[in-house]
């Protein structure tokens, strides 16, 4: 197959939606399709174009088999809901030019379209008209229903017209895929056609993530001691995650000498964190910056306890990427979300971890405490045989390859 994705984001980012777009496009190349990719300079999560990136303009390369075009964009140095939307809309005003020129190519079989942004589904959408070909949109993040339950766009008319836009590409979508069974449903709700759902979860590579003793972890070269109790935040530091709790945790167990609180990872919200920590004198409160995928393994062992914090308002909305390396390490997880949400559901039927309450200081200090006083092994083991047995690679995408050979061979059967 001939495959065209258009995306914001892209390896070599190491965290999110890039993260596992990148994995995807290798792969498929991997397996022998020609695939093409637009998407722009790597930025995420330190918003910040990278060093060996920058001042390229447009221009294309080959990673790991895949074509790749980058387009510039502005990126803010401080993320706010409307310079948000500005640096989107120069994604989307880079993306243009290359846009004009695939038109005149050799047409691909299918255009997978990455949400968010949105509204880059615009120019997906209009290939796949001029062109005559499929589209899959797949969705990592509900991003207008995010922006407007947890206020960061407040403007009634804009949200609508925004929401009127994203139902109209959703349903001329040949599919429309999913990570999660919650937002599936969500989706439903945009009037899309259920048989035109995907389900397609994110993935670990559960043979590079890997159980591994704390002896072989970070904490020597951090200098954190053995016998310490690690509780670890790692991933995007940004507003959804409800990070605010973690802080007021630490401030509550800064009188445990031995429990320590480890943050690795960038983001918008990683100035305040900082400034809050040295505001509240938590000297069991160290920050990491992301590190490389090679000692993931050895960074998830450090932990005793990993964090997976969101949002009550963000239930279902966005499913957090980080889960699925803590489980195929085997981690001890400490979850906060809402009943019947798909998180809480995976978390509580597989006996993955423990769960409490969103955005309470007091609920995570009991649930750590809980933790730290009983033997983990059940929850380690369980996590791990959840990731081999669910959430691997291999099976994953062969599943999706599956998916896109019948979409684009077999266009008029329902999509199962």
């Amino acid at each position: 197959m001939r495959i065209l994705i258009f995306g914001i984001n892209y390896a070599p980012e190491l965290t999110g939606i890039g993260k596992y777009t990148g994995e995807m496009g290798a792969w498929l190349a991997a397996q022998g399709h020609e695939v093409t990719v637009v998407t722009a300079p790597p930025y995420y999560p330190e918003w910040k174009i990278r060093a060996d990136y920058k001042r390229k303009g447009w221009y294309k390369e080959k990673l790991e088999g895949v074509t790749i075009y980058r387009v510039p964009l502005y990126v803010p140095k401080v993320v706010t809901a409307k310079k948000r939307i500005i640096h989107e809309f120069s994604f989307l005003a880079g993306v243009f030019p290359v846009w004009l020129k695939l038109l005149f190519k050799r047409k691909f079989d299918v255009v997978i379209n990455i949400n968010p942004p949105f509204h880059l589904g615009i120019f997906a959408l209009l290939y796949a008209k001029l062109k005559r070909t499929k589209l899959l949109t797949h969705i990592q993040d509900l991003q207008i229903d995010a922006a407007k339950d947890l206020g960061m766009i407040r403007n009634q008319a804009l949200l609508k017209g925004m929401f009127k836009a994203e139902k109209y590409i959703l349903k001329k979508s040949d599919a429309v895929s999913s990570i999660s069974l919650g937002m599936q449903t969500k989706i439903l709700v945009k009037e899309v056609l259920e048989y035109k759902l995907i389900l397609f979860p994110n993935w670990v590579d559960e043979n590079a993530v890997r159980p591994l003793g704390v002896a072989d972890s970070l904490r020597q070269e951090w200098n954190i001691p053995l016998e310490d109790k690690v509780i670890l935040y790692s991933g995007n530091l940004g507003e959804k995650q409800g990070l605010e709790i973690l802080l007021d945790a630490a401030d509550e167990l800064k009188g445990e000498q031995d429990v320590r609180f480890v943050i690795v990872g960038n983001g918008g919200a990683r100035e305040m964190l900082e400034a809050r920590a040295n505001s509240l004198e938590l000297s069991n409160v160290q920050f990491y910056p992301l590190q490389p995928y090679e000692k993931l393994s050895a960074l998830l062992a450090t932990a005793d306890i990993h964090l997976v914090l969101q949002k009550k308002l963000a239930a279902d909305l966005v499913m957090p990427s980080k889960l699925t390396g803590i489980l195929a390490a085997g981690g001890c997880t400490l979850v906060t979300a809402m009943p019947e949400t798909s998180l809480y559901e995976v978390i509580d039927q597989h006996g993955l971890g423990l769960i409490v309450e969103p955005e309470s200081a007091k609920a995570l200090v009991e649930g750590i405490s809980e933790l730290l006083a009983m033997d983990r092994t059940i929850y380690k083991q369980a996590a791990r045989d959840y990731a081999v047995n669910y959430l691997a690679k291999d099976q994953i995408m062969k599943d999706f390859e599956a998916k896109l050979h019948g979409l684009t061979g077999h266009a008029n059967e329902s999509i199962d």
